[in-house]
């Protein structure tokens, strides 16, 4: 058989299981239970903010004893020598003129004295701290006038072969791993060679660097305040500095944190303000600036690599997040991203490959512990990730999608695969990612995420759309709120659950324009073979549960100003007056979910009818007895009273506004009757003493 139709053969098979993996995971997700809407909002609250491809072998041919994966190299011919190490003159101008504006530190004395004494130092530090500048100013010190600057070798002991002349020495970025330590009798050599040759040397290398026992220095830049003071007192002269310092944009920048270049770069801008030739809003916006720079130098340059860089947007997505899910879910985006940019090469992923600490510095990020909130509760002593500047996120995924469209593909997988993600912190952020994508490119947003999750056959992926455009509207993104209306009142059921469902979440903000939208869903047609609101839950249309779920959202969430409303509503317009009582039911038996586990409707009543809103206790009153005079909602009604009564037993505060609220709907006959039934089969039949007492106090014993 031809290696072709060998292929062929096999292609078809292959093809099946996945699809069968497909149907199952469909299935399983048609599983899932639908979440309610106040459980999906405290998701949303709790975890929103302030992402596998195939691999594809490359088989070799040409050798005996079956396969080889990846790349061969044949040499041919005598044994191939490394070439010589080099080094080059660092020009005098440059020293100078870093001597200008060099700003020492503890580090700096440190590593200028282990220097003076052993001609050789190890700087150990992050990238883009000054270790460079620090070396230069080190050997500065020391008299020296003579500096070269060493390319790294191919092994550590070709070095002394270099260090030949009285000079000064600086070699950057040596890499010494556990692939290539540093031995300490190869130390030994090169002191020697250096004392020989009356020479220096300054060695720079990353952290991260296995130098075991190997003295080193651990490099700690000066302050920001220290490094800028340094640059621009020489143009300004000392007098001027306080001044200068307390400025508002001067002090906005020093609570950032900025590599040295940028303290640089904003001093230059300082002066300029100094000499009025521009103003303090240009100087402020240069923090931005500063930002997008940075952002952009780490999309673009060589370093990082690749899978550093899917860490970076992974940080811009779980900003504020747990470092181990940021770090997790960047490895999958960096399997999407290589095989995008590599589709012949398996991507090949460390397992202990990167330090916590490395990261974190790479991202300009600091580390905390805090508490994670979960759907079991609050878990303590989390370890979360953040950018030093809040911008840095929106800027990263705004640059990746606008500047970098390539990218696009795996991104835009990447978070539609966040949002089938289990958990609800995970869900969240790719609604989140959505929306800062959409504020960069609404329509391209749209088309690539939110219209595909609208649109999609599982409840998960509208609220993922839902909460997409809510956080999207509160970014001030236009024509949202156009969408969401066209959406509400449109023929397509999945979208209008996404609007309605979004309205809810906008409440807050938006409450009126929310409420109205709300209203015009509910006067619209309903969809055919859709019944009117039954007594029981699974009587209810899907298109009623959806408009009750977004008003018991904003019942719950803005409170008065809804409550009023629709309170009017339910006397004078029939269509709005079922969808109202069935909200005002469902936000009864919500809980506030602490130890108490007090009904928040509850707790509302008590406080307006304890004077802070007669008209409020009069609304409250009015839904609840419209509740139990409602043939469609009444067992339910009786059903929560009932609860409420066995809560009164643990909790007097409940007890006393349950008293309350019963004696104000005990006015009439019909109610006076419902609830001394309900008091009296309690007493009897739960043995519940709150509700012996009730009854006591309401006198229908």
């Amino acid at each position: 058989m031809s290696p072709d139709a060998a292929a062929a053969g096999t292609t078809k098979p292959s093809e099946e299981p996945a699809q069968d993996g497909e149907r199952k995971q469909e299935e399983s997700a048609e599983e899932q239970p639908r979440q309610e809407a106040w459980a999906a909002r405290r998701d949303l609250i709790a975890h929103g903010p302030d992402f596998v491809s195939t691999l594809v072998a490359r088989d070799q041919l040409g050798q005996t004893g079956g396969y080889h994966y990846g790349d061969q190299h044949f040499h041919l011919g005598g044994r191939a020598e490394p070439p010589p190490t080099l080094s080059g003159p660092i020009p005098r101008a440059e020293v100078d003129e870093l001597a200008g504006v060099f700003q020492g530190c503890a580090s700096f004395d440190e590593a200028l004295n282990r220097l003076r004494n052993e001609r050789l130092v190890i700087l150990s530090g992050g990238r883009e701290t000054g270790r460079r500048s620090a070396a230069l100013m080190l050997l500065r010190r020391l008299g020296v006038d003579i500096m070269r600057s060493l390319i790294p070798p191919a092994s550590f002991p070709a070095l002394s072969e270099q260090v030949d002349t009285p000079a000064g020495y600086v070699l950057c970025d040596l890499v010494i791993s556990r692939n290539r330590p540093l031995v300490e009798a190869e130390l030994l050599v090169l002191r020697e060679q250096l004392q020989r040759s009356r020479a220096h040397l300054v060695i720079t290398v990353e952290p991260s660097a296995a130098l075991g026992g190997i003295p080193s220095v651990r490099w700690q830049p000066p302050s920001a305040e220290d490094m800028l003071h340094a640059h621009v007192t020489p143009a300004t002269g000392e007098a001027v500095w306080p001044d200068l310092r307390a400025l508002a944009p001067v002090e906005t920048f020093l609570t950032q944190y900025h590599r040295p270049e940028e303290i640089k770069q904003f001093a230059l801008q300082l002066i300029t303000h100094h000499r009025g030739e521009i103003a303090e809003a240009e100087l402020a916006a240069w923090g931005e600036t500063a930002v997008r720079t940075q952002v952009s130098r780490w999309l673009t340059e060589t370093k990082p690599d690749l899978r550093d860089k899917a860490f970076l947007v992974s940080l811009g997505v779980f900003d504020k997040a747990p470092y181990a899910v940021t770090a997790e879910l960047s490895d999958s985006l960096f399997v999407l991203l290589h095989t995008l940019q590599e589709p012949g090469l398996p991507p090949r992923i460390p397992v202990f490959g990167s330090s916590r600490e490395d990261r974190l510095r790479l991202a300009h990020a600091d580390g905390y512990l805090t508490t994670e909130v979960t759907e079991w509760g609050p878990l303590t002593g989390r370890f979360c990730a953040r950018f030093r500047d809040e911008r840095t996120a929106p800027l990263l995924l705004e640059e990746v999608w606008n500047l970098h469209p390539s990218a696009r593909p795996a991104l835009g997988e990447w978070i539609r695969e966040l949002a089938d993600d289990r958990r609800p912190l995970v869900r969240t952020r790719a609604a989140s990612a959505a929306a800062l994508l959409a504020k960069a490119d609404l329509s391209s947003a749209m088309a690539h995420l939110i219209e595909p999750w609208a649109d999609g056959r599982q409840p998960h992926t509208w609220l993922t759309a839902a909460n997409a455009l809510t956080m999207t509207e509160l970014l001030d993104v236009p024509t949202v709120s156009r969408i969401l209306h066209d959406w509400c009142t449109g023929e397509v059921e999945s979208r209008r659950w996404t609007a309605i469902r979004a309205y809810g979440l906008l409440g807050p903000v938006h409450h009126e324009k929310t409420l109205a939208a709300l209203v015009d869903a509910m006067h619209r047609p309903p969809p055919a073979g859709e019944s009117e609101i039954g007594a029981e839950d699974d009587e209810v249309p899907e298109e009623a549960r959806q408009l009750a779920d977004a008003l018991e959202l904003l019942l719950l969430a803005v409170r008065e100003p809804v409550l009023t409303a629709l309170a009017e509503l339910l006397t004078t317009d029939r269509v709005v007056r079922p969808h109202a009582l069935l909200a005002f039911l469902q936000a009864c038996k919500q809980t506030n979910g602490d130890d108490s586990d007090r009904p928040p409707v509850l707790d509302w009543y008590a406080r307006a009818a304890a004077g802070e809103d007669q008209a409020a206790a009069r609304h409250l009153v009015a839904f609840w007895d419209a509740l139990l005079t409602d043939q469609t909602h009444n067992r339910m009604a009786l059903g929560v009273l009932r609860s409420w009564v066995r809560g009164a037993d643990s909790d007097p505060e409940t007890e006393s506004a349950l008293a309350s609220l019963l004696g104000a709907l005990v006015t009439t006959p019909t109610n006076r009757r419902r609830v001394s039934h309900l008091l009296d089969t309690e007493s009897r039949r739960s043995r519940s003493p709150a509700a012996v007492r009730l009854s006591k106090s309401l006198s229908l014993d």
